[in-house]
């Protein structure tokens, strides 16, 4: 293999890894900041023990898609869903993060990161597709499972990512227990004003 290759790949290695220090709005069970590298990990995971439901779906594809979905956000960060309509521009802005962050890749390799990145973003494939639901569950799943600040709105999980999540009967199952959590999660907060859960 070409010397330049090794370099550029470790290049672009890295600078993902600033993914690691990316902080997300979810907190952990512990009540610390999620990294958007722990979400993504907890995705690929998502979607390997749910692969015997996912007949049919490229699993490489559909994993590489997951690892690459937010690594644009290793440049500016991570922006919470509930903030999303404040940024318009958000997914320029990722694609040109994307681009800069893989500028030290060969082509073939910048290329693919690129186009699976795209399929995402479009919801072009069932695989995108597929991913799009379990990064919404993911996330949903990790704020009922984290300890998170007092004035947490769990009612914004009822509705967030509907679209994608009610496309398949299995992700529409997840929904559902999910939000039954999502629910308890509400009480327990009533019943507690002003305490972290």
């Amino acid at each position: 293999m070409d010397i330049d290759k090794i370099k550029g790949r470790l290049a672009f290695l890295q600078e993902a890894e600033k993914l690691k220090s990316v902080l997300r709005s979810a907190h952990t069970s512990t009540g610390r900041t999620e990294s958007t590298a722990e979400h993504t990990w907890r995705l690929c995971l998502m979607a390997m023990t749910f692969e015997d439901e996912l007949a049919g779906m490229d699993m490489l594809k559909l994993l590489k898609m997951c690892l690459v979905h937010d690594l644009g956000e290793a440049i500016h960060g991570d922006i919470p869903a509930i903030e999303k309509d404040q940024h318009p521009d958000k997914s320029e802005q990722e694609k040109a993060d994307l681009l800069h962050l893989t500028r030290s890749l060969d082509k073939s390799h910048q290329t693919e990161i690129l186009s699976l990145w795209q399929e995402y973003e479009d919801a072009a494939s069932p695989e995108a597709k597929a991913v799009k639901a379990l990064d919404k569950l993911e996330t949903i799943l990790q704020h009922n499972q984290g300890v998170n600040p007092a004035d947490f709105d769990y009612g914004f999980n009822l509705t967030y990512g509907q679209k994608h999540t009610s496309a398949e009967p299995l992700f529409s199952l997840v929904r559902g227990i999910l939000d039954e959590g999502t629910r308890q999660k509400m009480a327990e907060a009533s019943r507690n004003p002003g305490q972290s859960l």
